[in-house]
């Protein structure tokens, strides 16, 4: 590290977050190659602690990258290095390490900006010359720019307030006024009045908003708002054909639904509803955009509406229909909104079941004799939050933590209060809900209130409704991110289920409630190896069942082959409708009575939990994997999958094919030997019952291996359409016309010679 400044390694002591880091990232030279094309497409992490704090834009095809990005960080004390490092981007795969350096904070001198040039190096090759990045850096006792604790970047792009419980908007082009922030009283949670900052050409504007907002974890919700999307009618057409394949986004809020898409028409029918939470008394404002796709290349933008539910009265369906702005066409829309007192907070103190009175209410609410009253509420659920204990440690000083609870039931979320350093909180608060779905999962999520960054993740732990035993004080112990495996610390909660069973019968058979908050996909090796394990075991499942069938015919075990062919013959011969359901219903007796008597030997299935393992040291040790594995790596490790996906696919799809050239006439001889069968087929189907017909084949089967012990055992149907050529064999067989000017009689005539 080549630094300008002075050393300043006694600084003095003063309260956390005292000291503001400026940092501009300038541009890299001469940095290693990560790509089979000679080039890299370089971005930088800077970390602090062990976390993320800035990341910057992807510079591609470049290994002398510019990119002049600001960054203001908040930092407790100096003596804290800065890490950063540098990756190649690659799409679709996990990124290539391509070095990294660390910057001493004590070797900087207070108030005066410091070019500063870090040599890339690599711990597994010290050796090797991996370029370097191009710093200017500024460290600053806070109290001197606090109107600059704001985590920004040069070009006009949305940024991100570092202060607690603070969000930016975006950067806006320079305006002849501005005003400092106004903090409020420091009650909580902490909140930033609304307020307007311009500096360096960009405006800033703060927003009061919640620690529980920056997660986007809502407190208590209104009301409901639910939307059904009737259709469109005389949309404009955004394809060559004068149509579009039209769908619609709806937001209101952090809340987002999308519907699905209605191939070429401009009159598309829907039919779908949509619910949404309503956290305002007065209502709000649902944000409608009418898109059409286009495979492989950017939506189209058809129109867009809104609707102000403060103009609607509530308890009351509403039909709406609403012209499109920007475009052409209406939509026809229902919308209902519904109050709710669905969920609320209180302390121990309140609790709803100890008051006798109150419990006789919960319980007649939900007795066998209100069946048909209100069937959406399916019960109720108390959980009291009690405290935790032993948690991880994630301050910056190692020794402590601010932690708060989330309590989840589908898109309904309560938050507790934050208990500041403490590893063992006491929180003691009770949260209600109203039941839905008796199939949903409570989820009960530890965070650390972070000052500066957002909320660093605790542990967590997923608890099924009907697994709950009630009034039952329980320490669960937290689980990861992923939930396959225990992290730091348990959680004691109390949890109160009561239900009406026939209302939770009635709702399984209806869909379940979509969750607005989801995490977003990414493409994974791992995920996509455990996903084509899960289905390749369903399918060894069929495959080994039919393996066995035919093990029966083939009499490897003639008492079994034996017992098979009596019960055939018995089961065929008697046969009626009833016995499909008895089937299944005798297979789940004899589980039940195994699991009863203690009888299941069944191994616990740990192949899918190693996995999932697997998955999550994935993604524990990006960096390390970065390090070791390049390009070619990467691609060997999912080559083995996605072959055996091509091959399947393909096997899929000729199958398909085959069928469907049966009867295009694409083969004749072989559409006029099906037409032959399926008459003989059909006569012998109207003159001879089916039982007769199953008992015929049945015999044929199981004596075909005594008959002919050396005959290969084969499938007629299966057989008959391996000779029908798939579509790719039709193009591969298909005769080309020659060229005239290349026939043998026109180069004599050209050539009489």
């Amino acid at each position: 590290t080549n630094s300008g400044g002075t050393s300043n390694a006694d600084f003095p002591s003063a309260d956390p977050g005292m000291y503001q880091l400026d940092i501009t990232l300038r541009r890299g030279q001469h940095l290693a190659a990560r790509d089979r094309g000679g080039t890299s497409d370089p971005y930088v992490k800077f970390k602090l602690g062990g976390k993320e704090v800035f990341r910057s834009k992807t510079i591609h095809k470049n290994l002398n990258p510019v990119w002049e990005e600001k960054a203001c960080i908040l930092i407790e004390h100096p003596r804290e290095p800065l890490y950063i490092k540098v990756f190649d981007y690659d799409f679709g795969l996990q990124d290539d390490f391509i070095g990294s350096a660390f910057l001493d904070l004590t070797s900087l001198e207070l108030n005066r900006q410091t070019d500063v040039t870090l040599s890339l190096k690599d711990p597994h090759y010290p050796d090797h010359d991996l370029g370097s990045i191009l710093l200017s850096v500024l460290l600053a006792p806070r109290e001197e720019q606090r109107e600059n604790s704001v985590l920004r970047s040069r070009s006009w792009r949305t940024c991100k307030v570092t202060v607690s419980s603070r969000r930016a908007a975006a950067c806006l082009p320079s305006v002849p006024w501005s005003s400092a922030f106004q903090p409020s009283s420091a009650s909580w949670p902490p909140k930033l009045e609304i307020g307007f900052l311009h500096h360096n050409g960009c405006l800033f504007q703060s927003q009061s908003l919640r620690l529980s907002d920056l997660h986007r974890k809502s407190q208590l919700w209104r009301g409901i708002v639910s939307v059904t999307l009737i259709e469109g009618r005389e949309l404009k057409a955004m394809d060559a054909n004068g149509l579009s394949d039209p769908y619609v986004k709806f937001r209101l809020g952090h809340q987002k639904y999308k519907s699905k898409i209605v191939p070429k028409t401009l009159n598309p029918q829907w039919r779908e509803q949509f619910d949404f939470h309503l956290y305002e008394e007065r209502g709000g404002i649902i944000d409608i955009t009418v898109w059409d796709k286009d495979a492989g290349k950017r939506d189209d933008f058809i129109g867009r509406c809104q609707v102000d539910l403060s103009t609607l009265s509530k308890e009351q369906t509403h039909k709406l229909e609403l012209p499109l702005e920007e475009g052409e066409g209406l939509l026809v829309l229902l919308v209902t909104l519904t109050a709710s007192a669905a969920v609320s907070i209180s302390d121990l103190s309140a609790n709803s079941l100890e008051d006798q009175r109150e419990r006789e209410e919960i319980l007649k609410r939900y007795s066998p004799l209100r069946i048909f009253h209100n069937l959406k509420d399916v019960g109720f659920l108390q959980v009291k939050v009690i405290r935790a204990e032993a948690l991880m440690a994630a301050d910056v000083t190692g020794k402590d933590s601010d932690p708060f609870c989330v309590v989840e039931l589908n898109n309904d979320r309560l938050l507790t209060h934050t208990v500041y350093k403490n590893l063992n909180p006491e929180w003691n608060k009770i949260f209600t809900f109203n039941i839905k779905d008796i199939h949903s999962v409570l989820e009960v999520t530890v965070y650390d209130e972070d000052r500066d960054r957002s909320a660093d993740f605790l542990g967590k732990v997923a608890i099924p409704l009907l697994s709950i035993q009630n009034g039952e004080q329980k320490a669960y112990v937290l689980k990861n991110k992923q939930l396959t495996g225990p992290t730091k610390g348990v959680i004691y909660l109390e949890i109160d289920v009561i239900f009406n069973a026939v209302k939770a019968s009635i709702r399984t058979l209806m869909p379940k409630e979509q969750k607005y908050i989801e995490e977003e996909h990414r493409l994974s090796k791992q995920l996509l190896l455990r996903n084509f394990i899960r289905m390749k075991r369903c399918v060894m499942v069929l495959i080994n069942a039919a393996y066995y069938v035919n093990s029966c015919f083939d009499w490897d075990s003639p008492p079994r082959s034996l017992a098979a062919f009596l019960l055939f013959l018995f089961v065929v011969w008697n046969f009626e409708l009833y016995m499909i359901p008895l089937v299944f219903l005798l297979l789940l007796a004899w589980n039940y009575f195994l699991i009863v008597s203690g009888k299941d030997n069944r191994q616990h299935d740990t192949v899918v939990e190693d996995m999932l393992e697997d998955e999550e040291e994935e993604d524990d040790r990006d960096d390390k994997d970065s390090e070791k594995k390049g390009f070619m790596n990467k691609l060997y490790a999912i080559q083995e999958v996605c072959v055996s996906v091509q091959n399947v696919l393909d096997e899929v799809a000729s199958f398909g094919e085959r069928i469907k050239n049966t009867f295009n006439w694409t083969v004749p001889f072989l559409s006029w030997l099906a037409i032959v069968a399926l008459s003989v087929f059909t006569i012998i189907l109207y003159f001879i019952p089916l039982r007769y017909i199953v008992l015929v084949w049945g015999i044929n089967k199981f004596t075909k291996k005594l008959r002919s012990p050396y005959a290969i055992d084969n499938n007629e149907l299966l057989d008959f359409l391996s000779r029908v050529p798939s579509d790719v064999q039709v193009v591969q067989y298909h005769e080309l016309k020659q060229d005239p000017s290349h026939s043998p009689s026109k180069r004599k005539k050209n050539n009489p010679g």
